[in-house]
């Protein structure tokens, strides 16, 4: 009887905590015993061994590399192709490089489809060569959204090629064929490949359509927009090789009940990761908002709980709005709620000022906004929060009843109740007098958080919020 040798399989399963492989795939790793991380790879090709020994023996060597160094290697500056959008030219470092691929990430309904299509429509009406493949809408439903731009935003979107297809092959031919100057695939959770058994969106199939995307965009020289979905924390769904494949990585970030967004550059091979832009959204699309900080600040209310925040977006000085209400609470603990700030930084920043300035906010509500929608990371931004969480405390205007303009602030708070230099404080500060707020509470001018407190509100005092 004939024994017939059995297929090789091509595709193997590797767990991503301990990287066991596996033929198939198991809920529990059997190695580490991790679960849910076994994740489908394309299975390695056999690779031919020295001496035919039955596999003993050394593996062939290929030819070795000659190294050169530095000052031989040309470093010609690549071209860029200009979106026509300022503010996505200006994070790219002055447009997409030919080659390159751009991961672009951001919570349904941001702005995402809006910006893309957006971009391809401006380019197309310069004379490039464009192709949208969407694995998420129809080409109908594209066609209603390139009809509300190509009055407004984007003309040229209507002539945008579209392609609606989520099987990998067929997209990777089509531009192959097509060879445009820019692709945008939305979104690549949507796509897979045919060989691997895993659903679309899973750890392997959005490493394979990466790689196999990033292969045909640098043999064509064609720059790819790669739209991405996130998870219910904010952060790029899928594996982190994605980010690792990819050129520059931008996050488009906002709340779909407000209209100002902001895209940012968490990665750039070609340009720099300091910069934000600021959008607007309208009805004839995403619009460039080129001084944020004018519209933040005459918006800003006179108010007790509302301080100005000077904050640094990049390299980009913003002026934005810091509102928080202290209310007393029924509720064992009581409420933190926060919205544009780091719950925990909030945390520290009460517990500082109750221990260092006397503002004791322990049994009362305490609800922190960054108005319009922005989102600040920074610890420059501990300051504006202390002095807003006071003044809604003590039911006090920051700067007095009688101030004109808002009270602007930025420093970061110490744990023994300093306070701490932030970075670009030149730059803060003359952004803040450009629009007249000349009351500035700095680590430059009260040292500690109690002195920033009496500075802020002078004597006045309200009874402590604590319940009775």
């Amino acid at each position: 009887m004939v024994s017939v040798p059995m297929a090789r399989p091509t595709t193997i399963f590797v767990c991503s905590d301990c990287g066991h492989v596996a033929a198939k795939w198991h809920g529990q790793c059997p190695a580490c015993e991790a679960w849910n991380t076994l994740a489908e790879e394309r299975a390695p090709a056999p690779r031919a061994s020295a001496g035919g020994g039955g596999g003993r023996g050394l593996r062939a060597a290929g030819p070795a590399g000659r190294p050169v160094p530095l000052r031989e290697v040309s470093a010609d500056r690549a071209p860029r192709l200009a979106t026509g959008i300022g503010e996505l030219d200006r994070l790219l470092g002055g447009g997409l490089v030919p080659g390159s691929l751009v991961l672009l990430g951001g919570s349904p309904g941001i702005g995402k489809s809006t910006l893309t299509t957006m971009a391809l429509g401006l380019l197309q009406g310069a004379g490039r060569s464009t192709l949208y493949v969407s694995g998420e809408e129809s080409p109908a439903q594209i066609r209603l959204r390139a009809e509300r731009l190509e009055g407004g935003a984007a003309p040229g979107a209507l002539d945008v090629p579209v392609l609606a297809e989520t099987d990998l092959d067929t997209v990777v031919a089509t531009i192959a064929a097509e060879r445009p100057d820019v692709c945008v695939v939305d979104s690549v959770q949507t796509l897979g490949a045919s060989d691997l058994t895993g659903a679309a969106g899973t750890v392997g199939q959005v490493r394979e359509v990466a790689t196999r995307i990033m292969d045909v965009a640098k043999r064509n020289g064609t720059a790819v927009l790669l739209v991405g979905h996130v998870t219910k924390e904010g952060s790029l769904a899928g594996p982190r090789v994605l980010e690792h494949l990819v050129d520059c990585v931008l996050q488009f970030e906002g709340e779909r009940e407000r209209t100002y967004r902001t895209l940012r550059a968490l990665k750039n091979r070609f340009g720099s990761t300091n910069d934000v832009g600021v959008f607007e959204m309208k009805d004839s699309g995403l619009v460039e908002v080129l001084d944020a900080s004018a519209r933040f600040v005459a918006e800003a209310t006179r108010a007790p709980g509302s301080v100005v925040l000077a904050a640094m977006e990049g390299s980009r000085p913003l002026l934005v709005e810091v509102q928080a209400l202290v209310s007393p609470s029924e509720l064992v603990p009581p409420r933190r709620v926060v919205t544009g700030i780091d719950r925990n930084r909030l945390a520290l920043v009460l517990a500082v000022l109750s221990r260092h300035a006397g503002v004791s906010v322990g049994a009362a509500d305490v609800f922190v906004n960054v108005v319009g929608g922005v989102r600040v990371d920074e610890p420059g931004a501990d300051l504006a929060v202390a002095l807003a969480v006071a003044g809604a405390a003590r039911g006090v205007v920051a700067g007095g009843e009688d101030a004109r303009v808002p009270v602007a602030a930025f420093g970061e708070i110490g744990l023994t109740g300093e306070l701490r230099s932030v970075a670009h404080h030149d730059r803060r500060s003359e952004e803040a007098r450009k629009f007249g707020l000349t009351q500035l509470v700095t680590p430059e001018t009260a040292p500690t958080l109690r002195d920033a407190v009496r500075l802020a509100f002078g004597s006045s005092r309200r009874p402590s919020t604590r319940a009775a």
